[in-house]
Parts: structure tokens; sequence; C-alpha cells
């Protein structure tokens, strides 16, 4: 299985604002859903929330410390590594390699960027409000695979660049 981390991140690592998305980026939300579905997502419960639902044609791995915590239509574990074995069993009868989705937040990314072997990343070219952050990408350990831009426009609010980058060397094993 291929672990990736899917995120739109602004100049200042924003990635949220009172657990919302702080822009409107039309074209980030089309991309995450056609790299994604088909796949497991796997999240945190405050993004789950946020969410409100479990996303279509998606296997949705929701992560909290909560043992109480219940989502329907979802699959509701208790660790990180949890969900990463849960993503593996669902994966398994696949022909192909397959690809799983980190896609937030900010202690789940925390927690996955070092086993995640792509990064898709949304660059946001904006300085925006926001009180939750994409952890630091140490670039070294990464080289860029693709790049597209996009310009702001009335249904994104800012310019973006869509990039997609691997890991120089194996992430640690998961």
């Amino acid at each position: 299985m291929i672990l990736s981390c899917i995120a739109a991140v602004a100049e200042n690592r924003v990635i949220g604002y009172h657990n919302k998305l702080p822009w409107k980026l039309s074209e980030d939300l089309k991309r995450f859903k056609k790299l994604t579905v088909g796949h497991p997502i796997i999240m945190g419960r405050k993004t789950f929330e946020s969410i409100g639902n479990p996303l279509s044609n998606r296997t949705s791995i929701v992560v909290t410390r909560n043992t109480g915590f219940s989502a329907f239509g979802a699959v509701v574990v208790n660790s990180f590594p949890d969900a990463i074995r849960h993503a593996n069993d669902v994966t398994q009868d696949a022909d192909e390699l397959f690809e799983s989705f980190v896609i937030g937040g900010a202690a789940i990314f925390q927690e996955a960027l070092s086993l995640c072997e792509r990064l898709y990343l949304t660059r946001i070219h904006a300085v925006v409000e926001g009180d939750i952050f994409f952890p630091e990408i140490k670039m070294n350990e990464w080289h860029i695979r693709q790049k597209e831009f996009y310009p702001a426009d009335k249904k994104n609010d800012y310019p973006t660049t869509f990039a997609v980058y691997e890991r120089v060397k194996p992430p640690l094993k998961h």
C-alpha cells in the first residue's frame, strides 16, 4: 500500500480556521475528489466532524482517542497505526499497488508525514489567517514529480499550484 498525504496549504502553512477551510477553491475540491474516490481516507475526528459525514465511494477511517466516539458509515479507530492496519486490510485484495490518503488534521498529518511516500499539496499562493497548520516539511526529503498552476477566479479565492512530491528515500515502515 502507498500511503499519501493530501492537503491544501497556504504560504504560512495554514490548513484550517475554526475547524473549517479558510478559502473556497473549487479546482482543489475537484482534484481531491478525483484522487481519493475509490481509496481509503484517514482523518482525525475533528476533520470528520468538519466534513459532517463519510465521503461517498471512499472508506472513511476516523482516528480518535475518544473510545466512545462513533461515526455512522465510517470506521473508527483509536490510533494512527490502527488506521494504517485497517487501510491495509481494505486494500489487500487489490490487483495493483493501492493508495490510501491521509486528509487531516494537523496532528494526523504530523504522525503520518514520516510514513508517507507521496504528498499531494495544493500550494495556495497567499498568507491566510488560520489556527490549524500543516507540519514543517523537510523539502530535501522530497522531489517534485508534477506541478500545475491555477489562477484565482470567481470559483477559486487564490492562485494555487497543484504539486505532487515523492519521497527521495524510502519512508519508515508502516
